[in-house]
């Protein structure tokens, strides 16, 4: 921060001026991420503009969680559309690739981050009732019509993952 002080009123006014390094997070987050990426490379702990790669970091391990929400409601959503309106399974594989497509999802992003697994486990409440809204507005059944409790087990979706009886 600088203090600059005018005149004649001798006001004094703190005005905030970025860091290089900053300035260069805002205008070219490629070159930035490279200039990071060299200054560790070589050691040069110096010139890391940490508040940033610190945040960047945090933001990694948020997207992770996100995505894991993300797919894990889908999965959801689909098996309820699944078990509701089985009828409308028939004509179409789509509902089947995508219960598919997330339950792979699901598993890399757990194979990467084994500890993910404790998130899947606080999320998956959550992620239900997120699938049972998504369900009954994506079929115009009543919210109401759908089991008020998951009615399938962490376990039987990924028994890989979870030790029997935690759900």
């Amino acid at each position: 921060m600088k203090t600059i002080k005018s005149r004649p009123k001798n006001l004094s006014i703190s005005v905030s001026t970025q860091p290089k390094k900053t300035l260069l997070y805002d205008k070219d987050f490629m070159k930035w991420i490279d200039n990071q990426v060299g200054y560790l490379k070589k050691g040069d702990l110096s010139n890391l503009d940490i508040d940033n790669l610190i945040e960047e970091i945090e933001s990694l391990g948020r997207n992770d969680k996100r995505s894991l929400k993300s797919q894990l409601t889908r999965l959801l959503m689909h098996l309820l559309k699944w078990k509701y309106q089985p009828e409308k399974q028939i004509d179409s594989n789509s509902w089947k690739t995508s219960v598919s497509n997330a339950s792979m999802e699901i598993k890399f992003l757990i194979e990467d981050s084994p500890s993910l697994k404790n998130d899947l486990i606080k999320i998956y409440s959550k992620a239900y009732l997120e699938a049972k809204q998504y369900a009954a507005n994506e079929t115009g059944l009543d919210i109401d019509m759908f089991d008020e409790v998951c009615p399938w087990t962490i376990q039987e979706l990924f028994p890989e993952f979870v030790k029997s009886g935690k759900k």
